[in-house]
């Protein structure tokens, strides 16, 4: 029996033996599976980067409107996913048309085997479409901003990607976008200075000849999502090398932490000089603007560059947020518009500048920052003409705004039928300096709604009397 059982041990030990040697992985295999797993944890890296946009654009606006901005956010990422497999791929990455998008691969019909990258380029394109999210809070329509994102999706973006990422004409000419800070961060913001100068501002945000701060219900929700999108951005930049390279994914991990630690510093110092504090949300947002302002040059700079980069940023923040609230009146909530749009056009010149290979400030002169330059307008040009387009179509159609009523009494109730929280009076955060916007603004309303509530319920007591 003890020889059986020895016999037995020997033949089932030589198993792996013969299955490894039959079944042996070359180098490049193991490479390439290598890559696959990188290009993975990427993907999921930024897949996570929602969760943050959610959190961010929920804490930065009142509570009466925090369910409305999940559910825009779950629905964005879903709906980016479907539309890019049927449409965006294709277009991003198929056999180029002229140089203006492509032709083919829909359905990933003739790129079965690029199934994983694109997984990782769908997450991104959920990123551009939800940076709109942000800027439209509290008082868009769901269905206007659900259409919005289709299009976003199936077709703004994808043109763009193939100009720069897909073999199109802008990389032809040396466009240099390493991960996004035009591609994904600016392409989403001018669909959000678009929408929101079709929307108009939030009630009582410009009154009485002064602009009034609303004041975001949950700072340090805000501040988690912060801490989430820096997180997922190490994938977002780092997954842009598409292959796990040793030498190359160091030094955009480096670039990246770097950029956005000298964009708090820019941020939060420059609003201690500007406002004699350091501003909560500023400094915060400065993190994001570091973030997006090294995206385009992560791989391209070195860390001192991007130090450079992420403290302009910082400053380009407050001075952008500035400028749109006060002086233009662009009501943006989360500052998105200043954070992926304004901090998005100084990362992609920044490479004009601080690029090792070609930057003006390395004897390059100025052939790229001119090249970077032109595809900054040319991108401009075609979002905002094909957003402007769409969200005019929509307006004309059936609107895109809620009513006075639905906004007043927030956007969980008027779209959903419910509320984030428990208690329905928090609700009803106003900004209690407006004076001038209606007795049905903020506590008035309130104060109606629980006049009705008691009339029922005296109602019910007669009749059962």
């Amino acid at each position: 029996m003890k020889k059986v059982f020895l016999l037995l041990l020997l033949i089932s030990l030589s198993f792996p033996v013969v299955a490894s040697a039959e079944t042996a992985a070359t180098p490049e295999a193991v490479l390439e599976s290598v890559d696959m797993v990188w290009i993975m944890i990427a993907a999921f890296l930024v897949f996570f980067m929602h969760a943050g946009f959610a959190m961010v654009e929920a804490g930065f606006t009142r509570s009466k409107n925090a369910l409305n901005i999940l559910m825009k956010n779950f629905m964005t990422m879903s709906i980016a996913a479907i539309l890019y497999f049927i449409v965006g791929y294709g277009i991003m990455f198929g056999t180029s048309g002229g140089g203006f998008l492509g032709l083919d691969g829909f359905l990933l019909s003739g790129h079965e085997d690029q199934v994983g990258f694109f997984v990782f380029q769908a997450v991104f394109a959920a990123t551009c479409a939800t940076i709109i999210s942000g800027a439209v809070a509290e008082r868009i329509k769901l269905s206007s901003y659900l259409i919005l994102t289709v299009f976003m999706t199936a077709f703004i973006y994808p043109v763009v990607g193939h100009w720069v990422w897909g073999g199109g004409w802008l990389s032809e000419l040396g466009f240099v976008d390493f991960a996004g800070s035009t591609v994904v961060h600016l392409t989403g913001a001018l669909g959000a200075v678009v929408a929101v100068m079709f929307l108009g501002p939030r009630l009582g945000k410009y009154s009485g000849g002064k602009v009034n701060v609303i004041q975001g219900h949950n700072i340090p929700i805000g501040a988690l999502g912060v801490f989430i999108l820096w997180f997922g951005w190490f994938g977002f930049n780092g997954g842009s090398t598409l292959a796990a390279d040793p030498s190359a994914i160091p030094g955009v991990v480096a670039t990246t932490l770097l950029s956005a630690s000298a964009g708090v510093i820019g941020s939060g110092f420059y609003s201690q000089l500007k406002y004699k504090r350091i501003d909560a949300s500023l400094t915060l947002n400065g993190a994001l603007a570091g973030l997006v302002g090294i995206t385009a040059g992560t791989g391209d700079l070195s860390p001192v560059g991007a130090i450079i980069t992420g403290l302009i940023a910082g400053v380009i923040l407050v001075e952008g947020v500035q400028l749109l609230d006060r002086k233009l009146h662009i009501d943006d909530p989360v500052g998105a518009i200043a954070v992926h749009g304004i901090c998005g056009v100084w990362g992609t010149l920044a490479v004009g500048f601080f690029a090792l290979e070609g930057g003006l400030f390395y004897g390059g002169g100025f052939e790229l920052l001119s090249i970077q330059a032109v595809g900054i307008l040319a991108v401009m040009a075609w979002t905002m003409g094909t957003s402007a387009i769409v969200i005019f179509a929509l307006k004309s159609a059936f609107g895109i705004r809620v009513s006075r009523e639905e906004e007043i009494s927030g956007l969980d109730f008027a779209e959903h039928g419910s509320s984030a929280y428990e208690s329905s009076k928090s609700i009803f955060n106003e900004n209690p300096n407006v004076t001038d916007v209606g007795k049905d603004f903020g506590v008035g309303l309130l104060n109606r709604l629980d006049s009705l509530e008691n009339n029922k319920a005296k109602k019910k007591e007669r009749t059962a009397q």
